[in-house]
């Protein structure tokens, strides 16, 4: 096993590869959501090597957040810009067209460092831009999409846990620049948090763009579900080398 904590291109970040016996064939790096820890997603490997033993091969990346919201209860509390949940009270009331137009203060450099620490992994893991999953969940969810979009480089596939639509215009002028891009992308009905109708949102904007988008809807709150999870290790066995 290969479990290492380093600084990549400023972010902390927990790098695991469950076969460090043999090259990396993937470089997959999943967000977390805001308030969690950088570890918050870690259990992600087990569970997927599990589903698919040749994902032990993949290197997973887990950056954390640079902005720290304390010690609460569960740990290390992170997040990738500040949120003003004033915002997210008026979108409840008056609709959530401000919440997809807008852009966050916070996002540009948040996306700049992850870029800086995908960067920072590529060659310790001797992959190419092209060998890089880029995902995450909520918050998390969001950067990793804006991150895709952005990067000069075509990156191997994206992973929208539970995210929503954000800077509406540019995304949909950077989109069809990624037509044909595999993404696996769920939302829950019942999530309280970011509202199901905004994760199809942003599923109508990636599928108008081309992208090819897998897309699991289901019963259930803002968290990431066992179908998800099935078809992230679908999706990343796919992208392995053919032996």
């Amino acid at each position: 096993m290969h479990d290492v904590v380093t600084t990549a291109g400023g972010l902390q970040t927990r790098v695991l590869q469950t076969d460090a016996d043999r090259a990396p064939s993937l470089l997959t790096l999943f967000c977390h959501g805001y308030g969690a820890s950088g570890e918050d997603l870690v259990p992600f490997v087990p569970d997927l090597v599990e589903r698919e033993p040749r994902l032990a091969t993949v290197r997973f990346a887990f950056p954390a957040g640079p902005l720290s919201l304390g010690n609460l209860p569960w740990g290390d509390s992170r997040a990738w810009w500040p949120l003003d949940w004033a915002d997210f009270e008026a979108a409840n009331r008056i609709g959530w067209e401000g919440v997809q137009n807008a852009l966050p203060a916070g996002l540009p450099p948040a996306r700049r460092q992850l870029q800086a620490c995908v960067e920072a992994l590529l060659p310790g893991s001797g992959l190419a831009p092209d060998r890089v999953v880029i995902g995450g969940f909520s918050q998390g969810a969001m950067l990793a999409t804006d991150l895709t979009l952005h990067w000069e480089h075509r990156p191997a596939a994206l992973v929208v846990l539970s995210g929503i639509l954000l800077d509406q215009r540019r995304w949909r002028q950077l989109a069809p620049r990624r037509a044909g891009l595999p993404v696996v992308q769920s939302h829950g009905r019942e999530d309280g948090v970011l509202p199901f109708h905004e994760g199809e949102a942003l599923h109508h904007l990636l599928v108008d763009a081309g992208l090819a988008v897998e897309w699991i809807p289901f019963d259930g709150p803002h968290t990431v579900s066992p179908e998800a999870l099935d078809a992230v290790a679908s999706l990343l066995t796919r992208l392995l080398p053919s032996t």
